[in-house]
């Protein structure tokens, strides 16, 4: 069968690789320790809700099983949410009234009802993609109207075009797009129009717009004659009007230990769109979800690097809130043939097998829709993380080993373990914080390095298992007694006022005559803030230019406890005064490094007869190259800036100077928001 655009190792991806941005440190089994490794499972510490819409896939016209009751067996056996049609970048080329896309291969069978149907069988919601780059908003329109008043689909989620940053406005064109002007303003207004369009038709749909990914390309670069990048220009514009933002995700990595790095950015990457989306988006902005509908793994597509990373990226993204993960593709093609982890990997992008061979017939694929290791990730996926579970930290004391978990309505606690370690098994002890799992021999379901499927078995005890080499583990455990009872969840709480050392919280009732109990999230684990009967909390003593992340519990007269609210992440700030103020910019950017200028200024009373400015990065993946104006050094995250000779002395009163540097980055760069000079936490400028 024709094979779909394998572009993805030969586009963004390539781009990727190309700049350089690799991302975090990789792991290696330098890291390995006979020792167990120790797992905290944090009830207290709750995070995102799983919706129903959560694990989904990518379906495409040039993939004729498309529609097939094989594949939609397949897909609905791993709980399969959310299907997405018609298929990455043909979606700008698409007519869905003629069924064709000028240019590319439509396979028989794969029109837009034929999809319906096996989304149907599936049980899964469609997520389709409105022809920006060569259609209208009319002909979306039209194919609202057709959905959902003439056939009765449902279809609530739209996005308008896929990757349109990617049509040569930033110098490299992948992306159909047939408007003159392919800058961000354009496709943002064309989104507005789409969207009114489109909602005319049926106000209950909700659109989403495309934005860049933070730390890969095109993210940070600003276009000739534009504002600012694109997703600052495309959510000033289209923010009130959009119900979503879109993201894709292929973070490349030249080795499988690269790979599986990667994941751990996706904290830092969804922080920083929340806070684009807050600062750009305009009034009521809360309310604008974010999905990942495009993502793959750098090395091991078929094999267990391509299964490891589907379910650290799948539970990160979802930890962080995100409504849907879906995985490219269903069906790709065969690509380059390697051997990966003592299994044979085709480089095919799908999860799974299209049943074709290389040209000139040297290697073929297993027989068509045989499952690749990443669809056998998902299916334990739908095991551990189902719709309606509330997800909790959880944390491990070695790279090599990840841990995930999920808390159900019924009581019982699903805990996921991966073993990175290519080459070593590990021992894991496990312990529980606000949890008391039941003595009863577990659960276990597991996926080893080269398995023909998820296996099931009651073994080992809650509090330790054995995790083989490349291994993902699911333990389900029940609760040691019945949780009736207990109060409900306090709302998720809001920040009021954020300062320097303080934040004052509020947060929606559980009910009459409870405790309210504020944690914050530090690591795996929970530091109480304090405790309340009201529902606002001043927490004090903290620490400015620092992420929390907080919790409310609410706790009833007999002892019981709820499950956590959602969590609330902020930022402290600056001192709104001081006897110095500091201002940073990024004043150009390419993708993995830029140039940065900071502004001091000496606001005290006294001259400063020579200064030490620091500052401390907040990922591990940011340094600084080189600088001006200053001698320049960095230790760990630590930057400290000393004078160079004709700026020695900031006079009283408003002495300032700005020092330059040159920043490198390999994850998401999130600028520093506290400086200290002489020791003394500065004003922001």
């Amino acid at each position: 069968m024709p094979q779909g655009p394998v572009r993805r190792a030969g586009s963004a991806l390539a781009l990727l690789v190309a700049a350089g941005a690799l991302g975090s440190a990789p792991l290696t089994s330098a890291y390995a320790d006979p020792a167990p490794v120790n797992v905290t499972v944090n009830a207290r510490a709750g995070l995102a809700t799983v919706a129903d819409t959560a694990l989904g896939v990518n379906d495409a016209i040039w993939d004729s099983e498309l529609g097939t009751t094989a594949v939609s067996d397949l897909l609905g056996a791993a709980g399969v949410g959310m299907m997405r049609y018609p298929g990455g970048s043909y979606a700008d080329i698409y007519h869905w009234k003629t069924h064709t896309a000028p240019g590319g291969y439509v396979a028989p069978g794969t029109d837009f009802d034929t999809f319906m149907a096996s989304a149907r069988r599936v049980g899964a919601q469609p997520m389709i993609i409105a022809n920006y780059g060569t259609g209208t908003a009319q002909e979306a329109a039209d194919w609202v109207r057709y959905a959902n008043v003439t056939k009765g689909y449902h279809a609530n989620y739209w996005t308008i075009g896929n990757e349109n940053y990617g049509n040569g406005h930033y110098g490299t064109a992948w992306e159909a797009d047939d408007h003159a002007d392919k800058s961000p303003k354009a496709y943002a207004q064309g989104v507005v129009a789409f969207a009114q369009a489109m909602k005319a038709v049926d106000p209950g749909i909700k659109v989403g717009a495309v934005l860049t990914t933070p730390a890969n390309w095109p993210d940070g670069l600003v276009g000739g004659g534009d504002s600012g990048t694109w997703n600052q220009v495309v959510l000033s514009i289209a923010g009130p009007y959009i119900d979503f933002v879109d993201l894709h995700w292929y973070p490349g990595g030249g080795t499988e230990a690269e790979s599986l790095a990667k994941p751990a950015q996706i904290d830092d990457m969804l922080y920083l769109v929340r806070g684009q989306i807050a600062q750009y988006a305009g009034a009521n902005s809360g309310r604008i979800g974010i999905s990942l509908t495009e993502t793959n793994v750098g090395v091991g597509q078929n094999t267990q690097p391509g299964a490891l990373f589907l379910a650290q990226t799948y539970s990160g993204m979802l930890e962080n809130g995100v409504f849907t993960v879906d995985w490219w593709d269903v069906h790709n093609g065969i690509g380059t043939v390697s051997t990966v982890a003592g299994q044979t990997d085709y480089g095919d992008f799908g999860m799974l097998s299209s049943g074709g061979c290389q040209s000139g017939g040297g290697v073929c694929e297993p027989p068509m829709n045989t499952p690749f290791a990443p669809y056998h990730a998902l299916k334990l996926m739908h095991s551990f993380a189902r719709p309606g579970d509330q997800l909790v930290r959880a944390g491990t004391d070695n790279p090599l080993v990840a841990a995930h978990a999920s808390r159900r309505a019924n009581g019982d606690l699903a805990v996921l373990l991966l073993n990175l370690d290519p080459s070593s098994a590990h021992a894991v002890k496990i312990s529980y914080d606000g949890y008391t799992p039941s003595a009863a021999v577990p659960t276990v379901e597991s996926y080893l390095n080269g398995g023909s499927g998820v296996t099931s078995a009651q073994t080992g005890t809650a509090a330790s298992q054995n995790l083989a080499p490349y291994s993902l583990t699911v333990l389900t455990l029940h609760p040691s007694s019945p949780t009736t009872g207990a109060p409900s969840a306090p709302g998720r709480p809001s920040a009021t006022t954020v300062t320097d050392r303080s934040a004052t919280l509020t947060w929606p009732a559980s009910q009459a005559g409870v405790k309210y109990e504020v944690y914050r999230q530090y690591g795996a684990r929970s530091e109480q803030l304090g405790e309340t009967t009201a529902t606002t909390f001043t927490a004090g003593n903290l620490t400015p230019g620092t992420r929390y992340t907080v919790n409310v519990l609410a706790r009833d007269g007999s002892g019981r406890v709820s499950w956590s609210s959602s969590p609330l992440t902020f930022t402290t700030g600056a001192p709104a005064t001081s006897t110095c103020s500091v201002r940073i910019t990024d004043d150009n950017d390419w993708g993995n490094g830029f140039v940065g200028t900071i502004s001091i200024t000496n606001t005290g009373p006294a001259p400063l007869n020579g200064w030490t400015l620091s500052f401390t990065w907040p990922t591990s993946w940011q340094s600084v190259s080189g600088g001006w104006n200053g001698t320049w050094t960095q230790t760990g995250t630590t930057v400290r800036v000393t004078p160079a000779d004709f700026n020695t002395t900031l006079s009283a009163g408003g002495g300032s100077t700005s020092v330059g540097f040159v920043g490198s980055y390999s994850g998401p760069n999130i600028l520093p928001t506290a400086f200290t000079l002489n020791g003394t936490v500065c004003a922001a400028a």
